[in-house]
């Protein structure tokens, strides 16, 4: 009686909480361009989504994405390989933003979104490698809100450069989110309190801000209910 009670219970956990991994097929028709153009190309012989801001959108940390269609995401992992490189009219500003959005709600008016900045990896200034990776939350916690509110906290330094593939990792959990680079054992990033709280679910896009020329590749989603 015992072992077919601890039966039913295993067999009701892996169930309800494990899910196979997804790997997202690299096809236009899989994206939603969101103030983005989005296209698939070769890059080092193998398939990837490019993806470049609108210049139409000036203000920064908005809703600048290919979404992916038809999958919503609540808890699990994402995992994707990056490459940025600087647009030709790139402002000085401009850094190769690239990263996830995760969460995005149906009109793209919220979500949360964890990004890197290459070229600060490999600056000069201790202050600017301090801000290579950063957490933001769609609207109202941007990364200028972090950085008065809590200096520091939201954003770190990883070893990371423009034109190089970089494997980012996501694992979100209720209201924490941590970041790893490049199959790090420990992650580079921990979020305690994403914005939104813990209960919310939606889509997941492949982000870039203002500049960056973003490349997408091996992009696979894990969720975990």
């Amino acid at each position: 009686m015992k072992l077919r009670f601890l039966v039913l219970v295993v067999s009701m956990i892996m169930t309800t909480s494990i899910v196979s991994a997804q790997k997202i097929k690299l096809e236009e028709s899989n994206f939603k361009a969101v103030q983005t153009s989005v296209s698939v190309e070769k890059i080092d012989g193998k398939k990837a989504v490019k993806v470049i801001k609108s210049k139409s959108v000036v203000k920064d940390d908005e809703a600048t994405y290919a979404r992916i269609s038809d999958l919503k995401f609540k808890d699990g992992v994402i995992e994707v390989e990056v490459l940025s490189r600087l647009l030709p009219d790139a402002p000085e500003h401009a850094r190769g933003f690239i990263g996830l959005a995760f969460r995005i709600n149906d009109d793209n008016s919220k979500f949360e979104s964890i990004y890197i900045r290459p070229t600060n990896g490999m600056a000069d200034d201790q202050l600017r490698r301090n801000r290579s990776i950063q957490y933001f939350s769609h609207p109202d916690f941007k990364f200028t809100d972090s950085r008065k509110s809590a200096p520091g906290v939201y954003e770190t330094y990883a070893d990371m450069a423009l034109n190089r593939w970089i494997k980012l990792k996501i694992e979100v959990k209720g209201e924490k989110a941590k970041l790893y680079i490049d199959n790090a054992k420990q992650p580079n990033l921990i979020v305690n309190d994403l914005k939104m709280g813990a209960g919310r679910s939606g889509y997941v896009g492949l982000f870039v801000d203002i500049g960056t020329e973003g490349y997408f590749r091996n992009l696979k989603i894990t969720p975990t209910n």
